[in-house]
């Protein structure tokens, strides 16, 4: 099969359009002919070797996280599914591939389209995790960094959802997009500070870093100079200010895709989508990802 393999740390340089041996399922997985991958920035950071304390890798490497497809073959013990069903969620091989191995998927709605779909499983997993560890409470004040990116924004209207009032950090062009999920937004920089204090003078209850850049100090400064309830997914000097790194998957994450399936169809979660690229672009669409300036998902078509 097609896939997208590197055997080396570094750049887009080091990604390759090879031949891979097309897996096997094993007990408990099916493997899926893939039809969309989700293009995340943690893929490109683990490429660059930036993610070994939490992703750590061996070589050769097909990169991907998110995949949506169909049933191709089923492993023994799955009951659940058919081949030929329409499905969406976690790669256990890779999706950047024509063919990936999974476990935990659910069955993709009619309503959704693949593009909908494959943008669900790491937003929607994550952001519920990092809320559920941040303990957010109706009522409270979460300041959010990268709210206008796909895994911030989930995580903005889930926090709403919860009763939250959320202050939201993206560029200027952004802004509209944030106050129509709820959210108040604010730019990001120096001075940051100043300006959330300015909106939120009784203070800040939490913070969800999504977007790792040098958010940090200023989170703590925010909540009084203590790194609790602060969660960072993109920091990877996190430990050098006490905070957190949350990376570690939910062991069951099934339920939750199922439910934000259900409000992506009934449009209570929204999702922007940037572009598709066909596989072998893989490249570009990485390197967009890590201009950090993408309006919404990036997806592969193998």
């Amino acid at each position: 099969m097609e896939a997208i393999v590197y055997e080396r740390f570094g750049g887009v340089e080091v990604l390759a359009l090879g031949q891979a041996d097309k897996p096997r399922p094993g007990p408990g997985q099916i493997r899926v002919k893939v039809v969309a991958a989700g293009v995340n920035p943690i893929d490109y950071r683990i490429r660059n070797g930036w993610m070994q304390h939490a992703f750590p890798v061996t070589f050769p490497v097909i990169p991907g996280f998110e995949l949506a497809g169909f049933v191709d073959e089923l492993g023994s013990g799955v009951t659940e599914f058919a081949v030929g069903d329409e499905v969406f969620g976690h790669s256990d091989t890779g999706a950047y591939a024509e063919y990936a191995l999974a476990t935990h998927v659910v069955a993709k709605p009619a309503g959704l389209s693949w593009e909908q779909a494959v943008a669900l499983p790491i937003a929607g997993e994550t952001s519920e995790r990092v809320l559920d560890q941040l303990e957010l409470a109706a009522g409270e004040t979460l300041l959010v960094h990268g709210a206008a990116g796909v895994v911030g924004s989930v995580g903005v209207q889930l926090a709403v959802a919860r009763g939250a009032t959320v202050i939201g950090t993206a560029s200027a062009d952004n802004h509209a997009f944030l106050r129509e999920l709820g959210a108040i937004p604010l730019a990001y920089g120096p001075g940051l500070v100043e300006r959330v204090r300015e909106v939120a003078p009784q203070g800040i209850d939490a913070v969800y870093d999504a977007a790792g850049k040098d958010a940090l100090p200023d989170s703590i400064e925010l909540r009084g100079g203590t790194a609790t309830r602060i969660v960072t997914i993109a920091d990877a000097n996190a430990a050098e200010h006490g905070v957190p790194f949350s990376g570690e998957a939910m062991a069951d994450p099934v339920p939750v895709y199922e439910a934000h399936a259900r409000l992506a169809v009934e449009g209570g979660l929204r999702v922007r989508h940037a572009e598709t690229f066909p596989l072998a672009q893989a490249p570009k669409a990485l390197e967009l990802s890590e201009g950090g300036h993408v309006r919404g998902k990036l997806v592969l078509t193998p």
